[in-house]
């Protein structure tokens, strides 16, 4: 087992990190930008160093200041959460330069995942479903059109390095294409310095469904069921939950142990989600995390598994904590992002915590970093936390989050918690009927077809 685990991250996911590192015995090492000096993880781990000022750039992404960090404390271990370098391979590589751990999948599977295209192409092999499009990139020529004809419009132009809805554009017929082809790769361009996009079906109504996944490395690997993530805006999730109710045991037995398979073929090591559109009975491949997802508690409130220490466990050489047959799915979670936002028109509001009251109570819990009096700054992510709700059954589940929701309060800034409030008691939410566009076209005042 580590010895020290140097926390690379910063808010809910460093805290959430910490915590599974106290259970586990292991000291902890929290980095900080100045603007996060008073951050709970920064005054709760073992030992703190700031390694910048308030830039990304300049602080949780300055390789030099994190290794200097490992070295100054002795840490023998980086675990990265989300977001920031935790699906960067050179990263991994760099720390296994310097005789450290990363806590995450090998360099190689980050690289080979972290390229749409590629990862397209491998999931292909590896006998799970895709999505029809093009089998690389394409550009705005005649060829690009061709392979659109022989998809058939609406076409989906996604960014090959991309993610968060960046890159992706939708021609939805052949007249938009061209303009679709440039906006995306100069998008692309722009984000991720690959201006190359590629292809693909763009599904109707589908539902987004993510497979939850855990392997040792070493040619065992299990599936922990699903969830659906379906309601998104501007391809962001908002709302997760587990199981999914649009999924029959049949089918969630059927795509998990495709996707199990795949990841012993790979050898893959730690957690990981693969994701698929899923539509008319059928699952799609989009895209595969090599990381833990901002969604993993769903997952943890079904199965009983504390993701976060396994994740650690395994990167330590050890063993799957349960065999596939050993998974058992109990009751049902919904998860909500809570963000430092307008409920309408989505403007960031960062600023100071005046008064912070979570809900609490059988089958509620709070994954949040803030406090009464904590300032959220303008530098990073809007989350103010996440709400995970627990039921026998979904509408158990729904009722409870409900209460819960009614019974959170944060004042002094902005919050999406109205947004929540309201969608939780939607006809169509109550009944689990949505699909990728409902959200969008509900807060367009349209009624979601």
């Amino acid at each position: 087992m580590f010895d020290k685990i140097l926390i690379a991250n910063r808010g809910e996911i460093a805290l959430r990190i910490l915590r599974a590192c106290k259970e586990l015995g292991i000291a902890t090492v929290a980095v900080h930008s100045t603007a996060d000096a008073d951050a709970m993880h920064v005054r709760l781990a073992d030992e703190s160093v700031c390694v910048g000022p308030p830039p990304s750039k300049d602080s949780y992404l300055n390789v030099p200041a994190l290794l200097a960090a490992c070295e100054i404390t002795g840490a023998d271990a980086v675990h990265p959460g989300y977001g920031f370098l935790s699906e960067n391979a050179r990263f991994a590589e760099i720390l296994a330069d310097h005789n450290l751990h990363f806590i995450g999948p090998k360099a190689d599977h980050i690289r080979l995942m972290g390229d749409k295209i590629e990862a397209k192409k491998t999931a292909k092999k590896l006998g799970i479903p895709v999505v029809p499009g093009s089998d690389g990139a394409v550009a705005p020529d005649q060829d690009a059109m061709a392979i659109a004809k022989s998809i058939g419009f609406p076409v989906l132009v996604k960014a090959a390095a991309g993610g968060g809805g960046r890159g992706m554009k939708v021609a939805h017929t052949e007249a938009d294409l061209a303009l679709a082809l440039t906006t995306a790769a100069n998008e692309a361009k722009a984000a991720f310095g690959d201006a190359s996009v590629y292809l693909e079906k763009y599904l109707q109504k589908p539902r987004h469904i993510e497979i939850q996944v855990l392997g040792d490395g070493r040619g065992g690997a299990i599936h922990l069921g699903e969830r659906d993530c379906s309601l998104q805006r501007r391809h962001q999730k908002v709302w997760e939950e587990g199981p999914s109710p649009a999924i029959d045991a049949a089918s969630r037995a059927r795509i998990g142990s495709t996707v199990a398979k795949a990841m012993q073929q790979m050898k893959y090591l730690g957690v990981g989600t693969v994701e698929f559109l899923y539509e008319d009975g059928e699952f799609y491949f989009i895209e595969m995390n090599t990381r833990i997802q901002v969604e993993h508690p769903v997952t943890e409130m079904i199965t009983g598994l504390d993701l976060v220490l396994e994740q650690i466990r395994i990167a330590a050489g050890g063993d799957l904590p349960l065999t596939q047959d050993e998974v058992t799915i109990t009751g049902h979670s919904i998860e909500c992002r809570v963000n430092a936002e307008n409920p309408v028109t989505f403007r960031p509001s960062p600023g100071k915590i005046l008064q912070y009251h979570p809900p609490g109570g059988l089958g509620v819990r709070i994954d949040s970093a803030v406090y009464q009096g904590y300032v959220i700054p303008p530098y990073y992510d809007s989350l103010v936390g996440k709400l995970i709700v627990h039921g026998k059954t979904r509408a158990e589940c729904l009722m409870r989050l409900r209460r819960a929701l009614d019974e959170m309060v944060v004042e002094g800034i902005e919050t999406t918690l109205p947004l929540f409030r309201a969608l939780v008691r939607e006809p169509a939410i109550i009944d689990g009927d949505y699909h990728i566009h409902w959200l969008e076209q509900y807060l367009a005042g349209q009624q979601p077809g």
